[in-house]
């Protein structure tokens, strides 16, 4: 079969690779959209490895067909599903763990299904699990236009949540003002924490934390929890810890890709039962900035370095 690989120069190039061979506990899927995500520019620059057990290319949600399944298991041969992996997605097939799969939400297209789970689960892991979000939580949430933006907006409001969340530009409030946040600060033209300062949260979804982290969590309501998911505003800040401890603020590193199997397929049940009815229905919707033929993966992965996506950026194995 082929895949995306990166060459010493880190371009992504189409190539042969082995052929997967499922365990008597995984699925065998044939790709057919794979839905990027930051932590493939990671892995490109080589700075997030995947997780013992899984394939070197990128790659950590696809939609595809089932083609090889245990007996005892729910899937069959020629079922529609979706699946969280830990690398592996950029590629024709991939072998998977039963409990990371789940169906193709009625109505909804393969590019649609490839983007929900690593961004749906790690808004799910981190807000409802980590964070305790509550209904009637004020909850703060980073690159509210990026593909997990859009899953975690939209999951917040379905918990009955208070949503602030952060973008870059106009359009980009426009986008997140659609999917249901109340209130957006534009990073570019307000600082962060002064805004947060007028709406004080309880729990905060962090992927830039750098410099300003200190100032925003002297902001957050006694009992806030923030949960720092990545660093893309840099890994350095100072905190003042007096006023920290004081008002009981929890400080939280979470990753979703570094969780064992067992934990994922939980995360995936509980957001199976919680979501599915919803994104059926259309009261939680998928949105896709663009499709790109998956052996464009290096276009594709311009448009989300470059942050230009509203939602996701997907691409098309079929």
């Amino acid at each position: 079969m082929h895949a995306i690989l990166i060459d010493p120069d880190k371009r992504l190039t189409w190539s042969e690779v082995p052929d997967p061979s499922a365990k008597a506990d995984e699925v065998l899927i044939e790709i057919h959209a794979a839905a990027l995500n930051r932590a493939d520019l990671l892995q490109r620059d080589g700075l997030y490895p995947p997780p013992p057990g899984w394939p070197e290319w990128m790659g950590l949600e696809v939609a595809g067909v089932v083609l090889q399944a245990p007996s005892d298991s729910r899937w069959k041969i020629g079922d529609k599903v979706c699946a969280l992996l830990g690398g592996g997605g950029y590629a024709e097939r991939v072998a998977v763990p039963a409990g990371m799969v789940l169906p193709v939400p009625e109505g909804l297209s393969m590019a649609e299904a490839a983007a929900i789970p690593e961004a749906f689960a790690t808004s799910y892991l981190n807000l409802c699990i980590e964070g305790g979000m509550r209904p009637g939580d004020t909850v703060f949430i980073q690159a509210g236009a990026s593909g997990l933006g859009m899953a975690a907006i939209q999951l917040a409001k379905a918990k009955g949540a208070k949503v602030v969340t952060t973008v870059g530009s106009d359009e980009k409030a426009v986008f997140v003002k659609r999917l249901g946040a109340d209130v957006v600060i534009n990073h570019r033209k307000e600082d962060v924490a002064v805004a947060l300062a007028r709406h004080p949260v309880d729990v905060a979804m962090d992927c830039v934390a750098g410099p300003n982290l200190g100032k925003c969590l002297a902001t957050m309501a006694r009992g806030g929890r923030w949960v720092v998911i990545a660093t893309m505003g840099g890994p350095m800040s100072e905190i003042n810890m007096n006023d920290f401890f004081k008002r009981g603020v929890k400080l939280i590193g979470s990753t979703l890709r570094s969780r064992s199997s067992e934990m994922k397929a939980r995360i995936l049940a509980e957001l199976e039962a919680a979501l599915w009815p919803d994104l059926a229905a259309g009261k939680i919707n998928v949105h896709v900035h663009v499709t790109v033929p998956i052996e464009q993966a290096e276009a594709a992965q311009a448009v989300l370095k470059n942050q230009e996506n509203l939602g996701k950026v997907v691409l098309t194995a079929r």
